[in-house]
């Protein structure tokens, strides 16, 4: 396992920065989180759908490691949920036109929500 610090955003990887990515994830988990995670958004008519995006990315990193180190999902249903209402009202505001840039938002939401974890 290395323990080189990952680079600088935009700075090139040298040889002996190379990442080395696992993933150690199941059928049956992954199976049990995405039933969870449609059952939070349907029974709830999509409003709780914030929560199943937590439960996925929460299961996705728990199972992805970066030179040998895990991923961890830092995010928070109620810190998503603010933006999911503002993302839904700019929806109905522009006659769906702004749907185009929610999954840019979530996505970046996303990936900013995640880090190495310290511990393993």
């Amino acid at each position: 396992m290395s323990t080189t610090p990952l680079p600088a955003a935009g700075a090139p990887l040298t040889p002996p920065m190379l990442l080395r990515w696992g993933f150690n994830g199941g059928a049956a988990t992954r199976f049990g989180v995405q039933i969870g995670g449609v059952l939070v958004t349907v029974l709830t008519l999509g409003i709780c759908y914030p929560w199943a995006v937590v439960m996925v990315y929460r299961w996705k990193t728990k199972h992805t490691f970066i030179n040998g180190r895990r991923l961890r999902f830092t995010g928070s249903a109620p810190g998503l949920f603010g933006h999911w209402i503002k993302w839904f009202f700019l929806c109905i505001v522009t006659q769906g036109i702004y749907s185009f840039w929610v999954y840019p938002r979530l996505t970046r939401w996303i990936v900013e929500h995640q880090e190495l974890d310290p511990v393993g």
